[in-house]
């Protein structure tokens, strides 16, 4: 009976719910013995130069080791993001300027942790205040320039080599524009950032909290001036990342210079306050969106223009309007699609890759577009969406934005959540309410989205090794932070090689153990990781097949591998793996490369009852198909779409990064930065849907970000079309009581004159 597509219980938890996890900040290692401690003295100013820096008074603190300055560090300005403007370096201890609250500017270390606040606080730097730039718009404008030697605040962009077609919505009947946020968020992860480094014979050994290992390993190599043979990464158990541990941060590479500078072993890990102001955050576009069709419902042209945050240093943020614009069209077949990004560095926080990365803002900015469009001709937003979905016999199809969708059968996904929803009876319900003036109305979204899964990271490598004990142990490239990679990793060779969970072990996370592999980001872990195992456990049968023919004095054609056995068909002639790998290591290393991504899809429906005397929302059903293909393991698949739909449901509510016009954060703990817990939450309805795939020999797709694409949408949609009747076209992120409220009220003052 195969193991694949079953209810398998998580691996990893009894240890997690036991001993508990070791972060990279409880970590006991020898060689950590003795270690430093690394506090940051952080800019209090969003823009300012640095005038002086006095440490004599730190330096003499109790357990003071070392006090280091921007001036003292060798490193190089590192340009964070390869694409950007080459004159937006970051220092690895700010020098000359700082560009945000929170920027690192001086390293105090000391014997122990709790000592170096206090020397911290008697470090005292001189700042020259200058302008901050908070606002996109006005960062445009360049007329407050973060980087004079760059003469402009654009970082890069996209598209923005030619003019938009004047001519485009010229053959509409309807045209509508509005510009619309896509607010910025903090990944908020259960651990904060965290690094250790020791500095031994020549060579760094850099534990850090990461989602790709490999990349943090060449990031460091690179930023440090030396070969990524001298570095040496170790990711221990990660809390969460959610895309903004992708990769290295600058602070690695400064722990791991501090402890070659110092001659002993450093540890750094921040508070919330500082994961809050300094580590990257995520989306941040202003996206102003055109769409034009005619009264009939047909959409025929759509235009997407785009303001995307940097913040003061571009980073992985810097590339990812290039997924928007790519994603554009959504699920729709429209005829006439442009769009355009210019990326632009403001005086907050970098922008990075944040759950869904680029794509949730594509799907946000049609859905939004979809909808204005329906109000405008009068018409039922679902049958709009409807009329333009792109049909099942279109694919492959190649969209206006140049993705190469693979699969799809939205409207298939789309029916399915409006019968599991009861349509019909919630409409009726809604006109009910009005009809009698109620205080709690009633809203309902919809949303239907495609995503890009594993994009631009096709590659993974595996190996797979049964051991003479009969156990066996998988390496991946992949590293997990939450996913499940234990279990469904050894879910995938013990369907090759017939052997129990229990005796599989999955290693990941060491670049020694592991050189070559890409992480886990872009929902592409099984798509790529999971198959290169599958890969590798199934060419370790045929390399056991061929040993065990010339034992068993056989064909192999004729064998069979079962339960962790190589026998000869119909007899009881036969050999273990065990057996096998006692002569000689039975061990397959492989690489898998699919050369292109995938294309998830599917659609949500929330319901919301909004209070319209406070503007209160609150989220009283969601149904959703989320179709990856065909399933590995319900439950972690489950797992990903709860996780998914918490957060897509929490941005359109109720998280949002907020700068004071001078650029104080203001939002920089969590009695301020305002999240849900599982008791905010509805029930979720998760409808199975599976299409697969040609891409990889699975079938399958990604998971990990689609319910966060499709959720966020659809109750934005619901709050505004629960207050549409009395006269509201838009709420934008989130759709806060305030908010609400206020677009109530405005929409009565204009309906009165």
């Amino acid at each position: 009976m195969s193991i694949m597509g079953t209810r398998v219980i998580r691996t990893e938890d009894p240890l997690f719910l036991s001993r508990g996890a070791t972060y990279t900040d409880d970590l006991t290692d020898e060689r950590l013995i003795g270690a430093l401690h690394l506090t940051l003295v952080r800019s209090p100013l969003a823009h300012a130069r640095i005038t002086s820096v006095a440490v004599d008074e730190a330096r003499a603190a109790p357990g003071v080791v070392a006090v280091v300055t921007g001036a003292e560090v060798d490193m190089a300005p590192a340009l964070l993001f390869g694409g950007a403007n080459k004159a937006m370096v970051r220092s690895f201890l700010a020098a000359d300027k700082v560009r945000f609250v929170g920027e690192p500017v001086v390293a105090v270390l000391t014997e122990e942790a709790y000592q170096g606040q206090d020397a911290a606080d008697l470090v005292e730097v001189d700042y020259d205040p200058l302008p901050a730039v908070i606002d996109l718009h006005a960062a445009a404008t360049d007329e407050v320039l973060l980087f004079e030697d760059a003469g402009t605040n654009t970082s890069n962009g996209f598209g923005l080599d030619a003019e938009f077609d004047e001519h485009l919505f010229d053959d509409c009947e309807v045209v509508v524009t509005r510009e619309i946020t896509n607010q910025r968020l903090a990944a908020a992860s259960l651990e904060t950032r965290a690094a250790s480094a020791v500095w031994t014979d020549g060579r760094y050994t850099l534990w850090c909290s990461t989602q790709a290992p490999q990349s943090a390993r060449d990031e460091v190599a690179g930023w440090l001036g030396v070969d990524s043979a001298q570095v040496h990464v170790i990711t221990p158990d990660v809390g969460g990342g959610f895309g903004a541990k992708i990769g290295a941060d600058p602070e690695f590479a400064l722990v791991a210079w501090l402890a070659r500078h110092t001659g002993r072993p450093v540890r750094w890990h921040e508070s919330r306050s500082e994961n809050m102001t300094g580590m990257v955050q995520g989306r941040s576009q202003a996206q102003t969106v055109t769409i034009g069709g005619n009264r009939d419902g047909d959409v025929l042209a759509y235009r997407l223009d785009v303001l995307a945050d940097a913040g003061a240093y571009p980073r992985l943020g810097a590339v990812l309007p290039l997924f928007t614009r790519m994603m554009a069209p959504g699920v729709y077949d429209i005829g006439k699609v442009e769009s355009r990004a210019r990326v632009l560095v403001t005086t907050t926080t970098s922008i990075a890759a944040y759950r869904g990365a680029g794509r949730p803002e594509a799907t946000a900015a049609i859905e939004r577009a979809m909808d204005l469009f329906a109000a405008e001709i009068g018409k039922d937003p679902v049958e709009v969406r409807r009329r333009n979905l792109i049909k099942p016999e279109q694919f492959p199809f190649t969209t206006k934005g140049g993705a190469p969708y693979d699969t799809g059968e939205y409207a298939n996904a789309l029916d399915k959540v409006l019968d599991a929803a009861g349509y019909p009876e919630l409409r009726a319900e809604q006109k009910a309410r009005r009809e009698r003036g109620e205080v709690v109305q009633l809203g309902i979204g919809v949303s239907v989205f495609v995503e890009i899964t594993g994009g631009g990271a096709f590659s993974e490598d595996a190996a797979v090794e049964v051991h003479p004990d009969g156990t066996v142990t998988v390496l991946t490239g992949t590293s997990p932070h939450g996913q499940g990679h234990a279990t469904a990793w050894a879910m995938l060779a013990s369907e090759h090689l017939g052997i129990g969970l229990d005796k599989i072990t999955v290693k990941h996370g060491d670049t020694d153990l592991v050189p070559r592999g890409s992480g886990t980001m872009g929902s592409r872990s099984l798509q790529t990781g999971g198959v290169a195992v599958y890969q590798a456990a199934g060419e370790l049968v045929e390399l056991a097949k061929q040993r065990a023919a010339d034992l068993l004095e056989a064909n192999a054609d004729d064998l069979d591998v079962a339960d962790g056995r190589v026998s000869v068909r119909g007899t009881d002639s036969g050999v273990t793996l065990a057996q096998l790998a006692e002569s000689e290591p039975l061990r397959v290393d492989t690489n898998f490369d699919s050369g292109a991504p995938c294309f998830p899809f599917g659609a949500h429906l929330a319901v919301v009852e909004v209070d319209v005397e406070s503007g209160k929302a609150v989220v009283d059903r969601i149904i959703t198909v989320d179709d990856a293909g065909p399933v590995l393991n319900p439950v972690l698949a489950e797992g990903q779409r709860h996780g998914g739909i918490a957060q897509g449901i929490s941005q359109a509510l109720l998280e949002e990064v907020v700068y004071d016009e001078d650029g104080n954060p203001l939002t920089a703990t969590f009695a301020d930065y305002a999240f849900p817990s599982a008791a905010e939450l509805p029930s979720f309805t998760l409808l199975d849907m599976a299409t697969p795939t040609h891409v990889n020999p699975m079938g399958v797709k990604g998971i990990g970000e689609a319910g966060t694409i499709g959720a966020t949408p659809a109750v934005q949609s619901a709050v505004i079309d629960a207050v549409s009747h009395l006269g509201v076209r838009h709420i934008d992120m989130p759709t806060s009581p305030l908010r609400v409220w206020t677009a109530i009220n405005a929409a009565a003052v204009e309906g009165a004159q």
